[in-house]
């Protein structure tokens, strides 16, 4: 049987973590009532239809544990992210994404009110491609019409992108100091990359892995009052490897509906912050994360919900590190899009 492939798609991003702040990268995903199931966050390896346009909206609401009521540092973060993607070729897509920040620093104690920075705004924008390839005797680019036997093939993605600046790295609190962990931009462009692979284990089970990283360059801070020349920043680098299993639970062809289980494990490694050429104490670490979730297809739109834990962790001086990844109480990830 041939079917002609309509993706419910998902763009799939992780959201910039305060305090030191680190962007996660641009993933996809998505599934056909029939076909291999997606996961909540992680990239899967599926690419837009030829000639297809996606439209996406997420938020990531990041609460976190507090280690000190008298810094600045943040205590909640809400990352919006709105997203525009087209599927040049049944193997070739393309994506921009515009992600919106708001870190809220919550009650201080009393005589700590001028400590307080609040900071929102537009992030930098981002780009990225995608080329998508299974493995059927050989390897070769995923063609524009896949049977249902074809879609339990191995299939695969690369993806890369880059941000621009288009952020405000220079945000100031009220003494007129500069905290770049608050700020909503890196100053330079941020590079990324990375690898897919999924399989459909059974009619309704899915197995899939992503494999990424992302680099970030040094950039030099404006002058503020601590540092009259300002202050030179390089954020550590990501590495990140996400393990998932999707479980079709329902089916309704005839309502064009589906419901599927989800449940990945993250592990995340996260290099030391650079401040003026310094390595600097408490930023970087290992984590892992689960995430359990729900995927909702309806028609042509895509929606999925998971609440995201640290499980395990290894933070380089743990007990100084506060807003930074591995330091949430508590994730909520939404997204949904939807294709036309």
């Amino acid at each position: 049987m041939n079917v002609k492939l309509t993706l419910s798609v998902a763009v799939l991003l992780l959201a910039m973590a305060p305090a030191h702040a680190h962007h996660g990268v641009a993933g996809v995903g998505g599934a056909t009532l029939e076909g291999p199931g997606a996961p909540v966050e992680s990239a899967s390896s599926a690419v837009l239809p030829e000639g297809k346009t996606l439209l996406y909206g997420k938020l990531d609401y990041a609460k976190f544990k507090s280690r000190d009521r008298s810094n600045t540092e943040v205590d909640v973060n809400q990352y919006w992210m709105a997203g525009i993607g087209h599927g040049f070729t049944p193997w070739l897509s393309a994506y921009v994404f515009a992600p919106y920040n708001k870190k809220v620093d919550t009650a201080e104690p009393a005589g700590a009110a001028a400590l307080k920075f609040d900071t929102q705004g537009w992030a930098d924008k981002s780009f990225m491609g995608q080329i998508g390839f299974k493995y059927d005797k050989g390897f070769r680019l995923v063609p524009a019409n896949e049977s249902l036997d074809d879609l339990e093939d191995w299939h695969f993605t690369v993806y890369g992108g880059s941000s621009i600046p288009t952020g405000n790295a220079n945000l100031k609190d009220r003494q007129g100091n500069i905290n770049p962990g608050k700020s909503t931009s890196f100053g330079k462009s941020s590079f990324s990359m990375g690898f897919t692979a999924t399989k459909m284990l059974t009619t309704d089970l899915t197995f899939n892995t992503e494999l990424s990283t992302i680099g970030f360059r040094t950039h030099r801070y404006e002058a503020d009052t601590n540092n009259a020349i300002g202050l030179e920043m390089k954020f550590g680098r990501e590495d990140r490897l996400n393990l998932g299993l999707a479980y079709r639970l329902y089916a309704n062809p005839a309502q064009k509906f589906r419901a599927d289980l989800s449940l990945e494990v993250q592990y995340l490694a996260l290099d030391r912050d650079v401040q003026n050429g310094v390595r600097q104490a408490a930023t970087g670490g290992r984590i892992i994360y689960l995430l359990p979730g729900i995927r909702l297809y309806k028609d042509n739109m895509s929606f999925a919900f998971g609440i995201k834990t640290a499980n395990w962790t290894r933070l380089n001086e743990a007990e100084q590190q506060q807003g930074a990844e591995g330091r949430e109480k508590f994730r909520l990830i939404f997204s949904a899009s939807t294709l036309f």
